[in-house]
């Protein structure tokens, strides 16, 4: 959907932060006593909501670990017929990638259990860096050229009408490419499981077999997208404090969706049915948010009849980073800011699902009330929380009213049980956390446990403020491109 179309529906986000802002204010100064009995609801309110998602982190962790530990391989092969039939075409989209990455990414892939000679892969560069990705082609056609059932080289050419370079235009470009080689062989599209992945992923060794498996004896195969965990271990243990808790934090979040697939979207690498991609003329390629609009693209064309399925195996990526710490802390901060970004998806939900009548309104209603609640809660509740909820407080500390003097001591109980989760995230981290390199210090563990007193900041600065600025930037009309996030090991 073409920015600026909608005007007025894009500033509806922007306007609901503000909005709370200014009346939490307003509230503080001028019924400091109304403004602390909302700021104990409000905080009640989230602490029930921290322990309500603890409860689904924990099940989706345990799922996590069960997966982890399941032959699925084996399984695919007792439980499936024909399970030979099926094709894999993996679109790794990149521009500037080291070869390094894109080789470590390629290696685990041929090391998955899934028969190579069933695994399509695509290399889906851009043609503003020709000369690098021509390089990084060449190395790996003659490395793994002969490895998988294809590789293929497409490359998205610069300056096209009506897109925005990024991601999306690479794999809209790229997606065209490919089924003209599924045609020539004649592979079925029902038969192609297709997988966006970012150019570091590195894929459990059973991923394949896993999806496989899901795809076969899900109750509908072409009407469903499957998501993985993602975790950030490839150089989570190199990475500063605040990148790693928000790298936990994520995985942390996403467990809490798979938990509840039915108001799951897609996240950054997942799979989906090649079927879907044609039926909806693949990727848009005009908005940044890609890997989410790919889900609510086959929403809008199945009439609803579309969902998510968790994969509980986890695929690793790179977390985000810099040449130094104030460099590696600023590119975290645009990659929260373009994630934020999701928010353009709320002119498209509003016209192309919540309007379309043949959708139930169950499903209008949940995919609307989750994205604008999801965008809100995330730019306003840390403020709220750790900032703007001890302002009236501090305004109304000479009042007479029992509500005043009790108040300091009920946020206390409320912020001491809600701190459980911050002790419960610190705990589950360690779980997670791939062996230590051996050029790690041993003593790093200390800084590991001790981290997590920044979570409070860290959700500040690089949660509320970014999803702030992003949703801010689209009321105005200053929109974002597609901001390539730097790979460094």
């Amino acid at each position: 959907m073409q920015y600026g179309k909608h005007r007025g529906l894009e500033m509806i986000p922007a306007s609901l932060v503000w909005g709370t802002f200014v009346v939490a204010i307003a509230l503080s100064f001028f019924a400091p006593i109304l403004a602390i009995e909302v700021i104990i609801v409000f905080d009640l309110y989230w602490m029930y909501r921290v322990l309500y998602f603890i409860v689904f982190v924990i099940h989706a962790w345990r799922q996590h670990r069960i997966a982890e530990a399941t032959n699925w391989m084996e399984r695919l092969q007792t439980e499936v017929d024909h399970w030979e039939e099926y094709w894999h075409v993996v679109f790794l989209p990149m521009v500037k990638e080291p070869v390094e990455i894109v080789d470590e990414t390629l290696r685990t892939i041929k090391q998955s259990t899934f028969p190579n000679e069933r695994i399509l892969i695509v290399l889906a560069g851009e043609e503003r860096a020709h000369e690098h990705f021509a390089s990084v082609c060449s190395l790996m056609q003659k490395k793994y050229g002969k490895e998988f059932g294809g590789l293929f080289v497409t490359e998205h050419p610069a300056n096209l009408p009506d897109e925005i370079p990024g991601k999306g235009s690479n794999l809209n470009w790229s997606g065209h490419q490919v089924q003209k080689e599924l045609d020539r062989r004649g592979i079925p599209y029902e038969r192609a499981i297709a997988s966006s992945f970012d150019v570091d992923t590195v894929v459990h060794l059973q991923y394949f077999a896993h999806l496989t498996h899901s795809f076969a004896t899900t109750a509908k195969p072409q009407r469903t997208s499957y998501q993985p965990v993602i975790v950030f271990n490839n150089n989570i243990w190199e990475s500063p404090a605040p990148i790693r808790i928000s790298a936990f934090g994520t995985t942390f979040w996403l467990f809490g969706e798979l938990a509840r697939p039915h108001r799951m979207w897609t996240f950054s690498s997942h799979s989906m049915p090649f079927k879907m991609l044609v039926d909806v003329g693949f990727w848009e390629k005009d908005m940044v948010s890609e890997d989410s609009r790919i889900f609510l693209q086959g929403v809008k064309r199945y009439k609803g009849d579309y969902r998510a399925e968790p994969l509980y195996l986890p695929v690793s990526m790179d977390a985000v980073a810099g040449t130094g710490y104030a460099n590696s802390l600023r590119a975290l901060y645009k990659q929260q800011r373009r994630w934020a970004w999701g928010v353009e998806h709320f002119p498209y939900i509003i016209r192309q699902i919540w309007e379309d009548k043949e959708i139930p309104f169950t499903i209008r209603w949940r995919l609307l009330w989750n994205h604008l609640e999801g965008m809100f809660t995330w730019a306003t509740a840390p403020i709220v929380i750790f900032i703007m909820g001890w302002l009236p407080l501090e305004l109304a500390k000479n009042s007479s009213d029992a509500i005043a003097h009790n108040a300091p001591f009920t946020l206390e109980w409320i912020m001491r049980v809600a701190a459980m989760g911050i002790l419960f995230s610190g705990a589950l981290s360690f779980s997670l956390l791939p062996r230590r390199p051996k050029q790690v210090k041993s003593w790093t563990w200390l800084i590991l446990i001790a981290q997590w007193v920044l979570l409070p900041v860290t959700f500040i600065l690089f949660g509320a403020i970014p999803a702030i600025d992003a949703q801010t930037r689209f009321a105005l009309g200053k929109y974002l491109g597609f901001n390539v996030t730097k790979k460094r090991r």
